[in-house]
């Protein structure tokens, strides 16, 4: 069933659009022009946040904040196996997944670990990543937006730990 829903979309759209008399090719070139442009506008954020990430990760700056960080992270329940999780996955999706995989290897998928750790990446968003991709030098002022959003990831990931401990 769920393999027809996006070959169901795409006929509907053009029934739509044969009704409403739009010529889909035009729309379609239109689209992909836009497209186009607006991938031009935000390569350059998308790039430098990329390389920021790579640079923090592999110095080893996310291993030493994570160490930092331990201690307030148990403050609220956190479990300091996913210390070094938390501090990335605000700026990272691929280096979040790799580092839920590494805990999953070192204390078993079925552990209160593994759970926190899959319910924070599952509920969680790269935040760096998406100011940079829908912020893309049109949005000058979002300092308030990036601040709320990480107090809003961290909450998150709080309550994340304590669920999958009551449960």
């Amino acid at each position: 069933m769920s393999a027809y829903i996006l070959p169901a979309f795409i006929a509907l759209n053009f029934l739509i659009a044969a009704i409403r008399r739009v010529p889909v090719f035009d729309a379609f070139i239109e689209g992909a022009k836009g497209a186009v442009r607006l991938a031009a506008e935000i390569f350059p954020y998308l790039a430098a946040v990329l390389i920021a990430v790579s640079l923090f990760k592999q110095s080893g700056l996310s291993l030493l904040l994570a160490k930092a960080a331990a201690p307030i992270f148990r403050f609220f329940g956190i479990p300091p196996e996913l210390t070094e999780l938390i501090v990335v996955r605000p700026m990272s999706g691929s280096g979040s997944i790799g580092l839920l995989s590494e805990v999953y290897r070192t204390y078993g998928a079925d552990s209160y670990a593994a759970r926190a750790a899959s319910v924070i990446v599952g509920s969680s968003e790269t935040v760096f990543y998406v100011a940079a991709l829908y912020g893309g030098g049109r949005v000058k002022r979002y300092k308030g937006a990036l601040l709320i959003s990480l107090i809003a990831t961290f909450a998150g990931t709080v309550i994340s730990c304590l669920l999958c401990r009551l449960m």
